[in-house]
């Protein structure tokens, strides 16, 4: 016999007469047994090639409806007990049960569709059925994470999770990861209502009082480092163990209550804030605030405003210093000093930012132009 003739040995199958009319219930019951055996990992004695052809014959022979419905019923009774397994888990281990048993079902779920391969072929699309794999997700979804008292226990015990590690205490993150994911392979639509729409509702909380201790506490640069500790936590937290979607959404929530919501208080910080940081010179405090404002509204408007205020009350005051008014020279030189020291804080804390260099230049500008006037009528 060619290889030829050897690649269509299952066409033998195709035309056999059933004179058995118990057939279908009977090769339903082989392949009901094999699902059964996968499900309590008692499937090392199975012949899967045996079995993809029990099912091929099914479909061949017109059982489809009986094959699929058989399927979804066994799968749903064995997800029960699965429920009601992790539903007994001791209070704090309902994550842990929840992975070991998903990871079972998940190596079942495989196992199964390969068997039932020609099922999804050809039956499914043909009658607009759901696909193996995506049928076992949803009956997961439906019977072990929708369960009443799961679905509560999961998303409240993730969350303390999470917080726990905000606040310093070692938590299990591949485990937190593993739920996520599973959580994510279920659908965009299950992540975000069975973890991240409450995530971030307990964020925002998080952020609003730990705003509130540190602006109490703190001068403006250390909130201003607390802050952008904070950023890099989130950014960290989403790279380690959630959908990268969320991070946008995290970093705004920070933002909005760690930046935005507190930019006025901030920048007028008694002894600490925007003018003592550019009197003193400080750069890395200065170029800090420059980046966490630069990611809210106005956020740099509000630095340039004050930055600019205090330029032309700085040059104002030279204007005034009787001392520096009876030596020109020495008032160009004053006024230079004081133009130097702020293209250098807008060089080294500000990225040279254009629209900073325009601000600056223009309050010289201004009291350059009107000294020089003053010096041509002298």
């Amino acid at each position: 016999m060619s290889n030829q003739n050897r690649k269509f040995q299952i066409e033998a199958f195709k035309y056999r007469d059933i004179k058995d009319q118990n057939y279908a219930d009977k090769t339903w019951n082989i392949l009901e047994r094999a699902i059964h055996d996968i499900f309590i990992h008692n499937n090392s004695h199975l012949d899967f090639e045996d079995l993809y052809r029990h099912a091929y014959n099914m479909i061949l022979h017109k059982f489809g409806e009986k094959l699929y419905s058989g399927l979804v019923a066994t799968m749903t009774s064995h997800l029960n007990e699965i429920a009601r397994s992790v539903e007994a888990a001791y209070e704090g281990l309902v994550l842990e049960e929840l992975n070991r048993k998903w990871n079972d079902y998940n190596k079942a779920l495989h196992m199964i569709r390969d068997m039932l391969m020609y099922m999804d072929r050809t039956y499914v699309p043909s009658t607009q059925k759901t696909p193996v794999y995506e049928l076992g997700l949803n009956l997961w979804r439906e019977n072990v994470i929708y369960s009443n008292q799961i679905r509560t226990r999961l998303s409240s015990t993730l969350l303390e999770l999470v917080y726990s590690e905000r606040v310093g205490e070692d938590v299990n993150v591949e485990l937190i990861r593993n739920i996520t994911k599973m959580l994510m392979d279920l659908g965009p639509s299950v992540y975000e209502q069975e973890f991240e729409t409450p995530f971030l509702q307990g964020s925002t909380e998080f952020y609003k009082a730990e705003s509130l201790k540190f602006i109490e506490c703190c001068e403006c640069g250390d909130y201003l480092k607390e802050t952008e500790r904070r950023l890099n936590e989130e950014i960290e937290r989403v790279r380690h163990y959630l959908d990268p979607k969320t991070e946008k959404k995290i970093t705004d929530v920070v933002e909005k209550e760690m930046i935005e919501n507190h930019m006025i208080t901030l920048i007028h910080m008694e002894n600490s804030g925007l003018v003592n940081m550019l009197c003193d010179d400080k750069y890395e405090d200065l170029g800090r605030m420059y980046n966490l404002f630069g990611r809210v509204n106005d956020g740099l408007s509000k630095i340039c405003e004050v930055m600019t205020s205090h330029i032309r009350e700085t040059v104002k005051q030279l204007n005034t210093d009787p001392e520096r008014l009876k030596d020109y020279a020495e008032f160009e030189h004053g006024f230079l000093d004081a133009k130097n020291k702020y293209d250098k804080i807008i060089k080294l804390a500000f990225s040279n930012d254009e629209f900073f260099q325009n601000a600056c230049n223009s309050s010289f500008e201004f009291f350059g132009t009107e000294e020089e006037g003053k010096s041509q009528i002298d």
